[in-house]
């Protein structure tokens, strides 16, 4: 079911091929050095694999438009996360993934959406994942822009701590790459 979810979102979004995938993958490196547990390993997973599933409900051309997006447009994007909760929370099999989809743009500062939360009151969960998304969306082209080197996204998650990012969890993200973690899948990512 998670594959053929993902499959469903990617072929609506074609920029983003894998990056559910990779996303789990990066945040679930950041958990495995934080020393979860399995049990929050797995919901991480199907967090990560769903964590976009509500760009379901955008339309295709908003999703690959080449330019920047309008006011309208981009308030639109900002629904994905609500919408994506509205879809997960009725399946008992997922709804442990719910932190992930609702809550992975918001941000340290409180600039994010869809609630604005700040700090602590964000789901470490999702703050995880947060950085996780980011690093991946910043290293992968999309329709209106090309994609940053990988030290060059890294420098920006470091930039980012404490703004939108946990500064806690944007170092332990650090930590882990340079301690070596890459991923096995492939990455759409600019050398």
């Amino acid at each position: 079911m998670l594959t053929a979810l993902s499959s469903a979102i990617e072929a609506r979004d074609p920029y983003t091929r894998g990056h559910s995938l990779r996303v789990a993958a990066l945040a679930e490196g950041v958990a495995r050095w934080l020393g979860w547990p399995e049990s929050r390993l797995e919901a991480l997973r199907i967090g990560g694999a769903l964590h976009d599933i509500g760009k379901l409900s955008v339309s295709a051309s908003i999703l690959s438009k080449p330019g920047p997006l309008t006011a309208a447009e981009l308030a639109t994007i900002r629904t994905h996360p609500a919408a994506g909760a509205l879809l997960i929370e009725p399946i008992d099999s997922v709804r442990p993934a719910l932190p992930y989809v609702l809550h992975h743009h918001e941000r340290w500062d409180g600039d994010g959406y869809p609630h604005e939360l700040r700090g602590n009151a964000i789901p470490v969960e999702a703050r995880v994942l947060a950085v996780a998304d980011a690093f991946d969306a910043m290293t992968s082209d999309r329709p209106y822009r090309q994609a940053l080197s990988q030290p060059d996204a890294l420098v920006e998650v470091e930039r980012c701590a404490g703004g939108q990012f946990d500064p806690e969890l944007a170092h332990a993200f650090l930590t882990v790459w340079s301690d070596g973690f890459r991923l096995t899948l492939p990455m759409a990512v600019s050398l």
